[in-house]
């Protein structure tokens, strides 16, 4: 007797409301963005929530590293990736902005030249650093900053005029992601 009421009464409180398979993401733009499926996305330079190494930071080589990935639902046009480290203390930094990665590829290669176009028609816009192309991690001195390399498989090509920030490329997205995965990476000043 007392299982079914306690049932009933939370069934009244969540008004039978359902669970919805995608997911909602809210950004400080106050945009959200809902991805339909997830995309598995891996690196060779490293794991998931482990040290990315020296070379693909300011202290470094400044390299991007080699990401792949996997899962992208039919219908993918193109692919978004954002570069993001929100542990920066004047906000979110954003160390990559690069959209229209062709549906074909399954991957970047390490050390992505910085221009745009690239010669398969990648776009390449500008960091928060007002660079064009990656910038490696380069937190000022403490713990370790999470760096999150977020993927998104959209459903059309992107055709964004000017000089593209990660504000103008998500407010691009609006409407056209089918998925979304990340890898996120870890790095603390030498």
């Amino acid at each position: 007797m007392y299982f079914p009421t306690l049932i009933l009464i939370l069934i009244l409180f969540t008004g039978g409301c359902k669970m919805k398979s995608h997911e909602t993401e809210s950004y400080a733009n106050g945009d959200t963005m809902m991805a339909e499926a997830t995309i598995t996305v891996s690196s060779a330079a490293f794991k998931n929530n482990f040290p990315i190494p020296v070379r693909f930071s300011c202290q470094g080589e400044n390299l991007s590293p080699a990401l792949a990935w996997s899962g992208a639902p039919e219908g993918t046009k193109s692919f978004a990736l954002l570069c993001e480290d929100p542990d920066a203390p004047h906000g979110t930094y954003y160390h990559w902005v690069i959209y229209n990665i062709p549906a074909s590829e399954r991957g970047l290669a390490e050390n992505i030249v910085r221009k745009d176009p690239l010669p398969n028609g990648t776009r390449q816009g500008v960091n928060s650093a007002q660079q064009l192309g990656y910038s490696g991690p380069c937190p000022p001195p403490g713990k370790a900053h999470h760096y999150h390399f977020r993927l998104f498989a959209l459903d059309t090509q992107l055709n964004i005029p000017g000089e593209v920030t990660h504000e103008r490329l998500e407010s691009a997205m609006q409407g056209h992601i089918v998925a979304e995965g990340e890898i996120v990476g870890l790095y603390q000043r030498q």
